[in-house]
């Protein structure tokens, strides 16, 4: 199928709505529609819109006279899709608006917005912005592009510059991330056509259960030094046949648990591993009801980015404390794996050797696209850190795995290229949330081991929508007509490529070594709708210069 099939409307419908790339044409002219008429500024220039105007172009589609000039130039189609925009209404609990907009993240999220729609008088519309969302939320018609605006005061006024820069700045995510996914295929065939032939089929598959039955354990335990109370779950062989036993700790990612990964650490348990996954207290799923329930004020705790690093480390601390006993010694303690999604996907760079840059993030976090860069928020919150030169390295950590990892603005090019490791990266190409062109394109080429890998599955988005609700992914398609892969393929795909890179460097078996290649991604698409690419450091140098050219040429 396409690669490409609908990204712009995919990204739409993950986020409910929130896309830059239909709002802000509407933005343009969506001011103060309490008095039933909008403002907006383009320079020197005001304009005004009657709301009848936009509520009769989003029922009829009749492009009045005051809204001919902002949807001049857009054909049949993209007149189509503002319509729905205006009135697609996001199925969200009122109560839950109102919380998420007085938490940080989703104050920080109005305070940029605010930049672009203020008050008459230049002051920052933050405020009057979540009234609107909030009374939208609970009002009968639900919280929709249109009925915010129904209830926005009188003297808000909309900078049609400023709007047409976030437009132009989520146009060119949309456009990056077409470009990349087209670059990845490339290069993947580039390197599977330069590497030596190796007959797949006649290999043992990586992506197989192992040999081991699998049994969980459960430790909950207390860092006294921090005074914080978390479990862990651990998946181990039954039988430790073996007398040198792997290690790999692995970090789940914002508002999840372990348990929503015990797919993948199952199957690396039965491949000898034993995998111990920690509950980070501050920002799992039982830290959101808290926020939903409101006993929690945001969205996740700050002190995480401290914290959860500092979980990994206390957990190898524990199975060194439990190897005699409850292993028989048999754990290889110097020389552990480390994984992580997402938030997780932090963890694991920050104790693989990652620094924070705050000047790096500070730059970023002030740019212009800010309030719709899901993952970028998320790492803005690290600003409210003292500023001291955090080290999170644990040296018994020897190779790393990042699956959508939030990463690039929290580290930077100086904190990423600290990684002394082999690392992997794991993309989704229609990530909403950590989209692969913001968060690990740049990243992969700041790695400076020369063993570093990445790995993309087409379709996949952020997450497991069978683990959130089997409706949801049923939703999505049916509102972008956008087909997202079975759930078994992409856990396919990610199963056959990290049990290899793990098997390479923590049990450091070589052999394993042929399946880290292009060719084997090739392999494994044959005959599926959505293909998987895989790079190696080989086509870093083309990454980083199809990146410095996009860059001139959109920037």
């Amino acid at each position: 199928m396409p690669f490409h099939r609908s990204l712009r409307w995919s990204t739409i419908a993950v986020t409910a709505g929130l896309s830059a790339g239909v709002i802000s044409p509407i933005l343009m002219g969506s001011p103060a529609l309490a008095a039933g008429t909008l403002f907006f500024t383009y320079g020197p220039f005001e304009r005004t819109l009657q709301v009848q105007s936009l509520e009769a172009f989003a029922a009829t589609g009749k492009v009045n006279e005051d809204l001919r000039l902002l949807v001049r130039g857009n054909d049949p189609e993209k007149q189509k899709k503002m319509r729905e925009a205006l009135v697609f209404r996001a199925d969200v609990e009122p109560i839950l608006v109102s919380r998420f907009f007085n938490s940080n993240i989703g104050e920080d999220v109005l305070k940029l917005l605010g930049k672009n729609i203020t008050m008459k008088n230049g002051a920052n519309g933050a405020l009057a912005i979540r009234g609107a969302l909030v009374a939208a939320a609970f009002d009968k018609d639900g919280l929709s592009l249109l009925n915010v605006m129904k209830k926005l005061p009188v003297n808000i006024s909309f900078n049609g510059q400023r709007i047409a820069s976030v437009t132009r700045e989520a146009e060119l995510l949309i456009k990056g991330t077409e470009t990349l996914i087209s670059l990845m295929r490339d290069l993947t065939d580039i390197e599977a056509q330069a590497a030596s032939p190796v007959d797949f089929a006649k290999l043992k598959n990586p992506g197989a259960p192992g040999k081991y039955g699998v049994e969980k354990d459960i430790w909950n335990l207390v860092d006294t030094s921090r005074q914080r109370k978390f479990y862990v779950e651990v998946y181990k062989p039954k039988e430790l046949i073996e007398s040198n036993v792997p290690v790999i700790v692995f970090s789940h990612g914002l508002s999840s648990q372990p348990k929503d990964y015990a797919v993948g650490l199952r199957h690396l348990a039965s491949h000898g591993y034993v995998v111990a996954a920690p509950q980070h207290p501050g920002s799992d799923s039982t830290w959101v009801k808290g926020l939903i329930n409101g006993t929690n004020k945001d969205v996740f705790d700050v002190n995480e980015f401290i914290n959860r690093p500092k979980d990994l480390s206390y957990v190898m601390d524990e199975l060194e404390r439990r190897n005699d006993e409850s292993f028989q010694g048999r754990l290889v303690l110097d020389n552990i794996g480390v994984a992580g999604h997402s938030f997780g996907g932090y963890t694991a760079l920050a104790v693989g050797g990652a620094k924070i840059d705050f000047d790096y993030l500070k730059t970023e976090c002030n740019r212009s696209f800010a309030a719709i860069d899901v993952s970028l928020l998320l790492e803005c919150q690290a600003l409210e850190l003292p500023r001291t030169a955090y080290s999170f390295k644990d040296n018994r950590v020897t190779s790393i795995l990042g699956y959508n990892p939030v990463n690039r603005s929290l580290f930077g090019p100086k904190g990423i290229a600290a990684i002394p490791l082999p690392t992997m990266f794991i993309s989704g190409s229609y990530d909403p949330a950590a989209p692969p062109a913001r968060q690990q394109a740049a990243s992969f080429t700041w790695l400076t081991n020369p063993n570093k890998y990445w790995m993309m599955v087409e379709g996949q988005a952020h997450v497991n929508f069978d683990n959130i609700d089997p409706g949801i992914k049923t939703s999505i398609e049916s509102v972008t007509h956008l087909a997202l892969p079975n759930e078994q393929l992409i856990q396919d795909y990610v199963k056959s490529m990290m049990t290899p890179f793990f098997n390479v460097y923590v049990k450091q078996d070589p052999r394993y070594k042929e399946f880290l290649q292009s060719s084997y991604a090739e392999y494994l698409s044959e005959g599926q709708d959505f293909r998987l690419d895989f790079i190696t450091a080989a086509s870093s140098p083309a990454m980083e210069k199809a990146i410095a050219d996009f860059r001139k040429k959109y920037r």
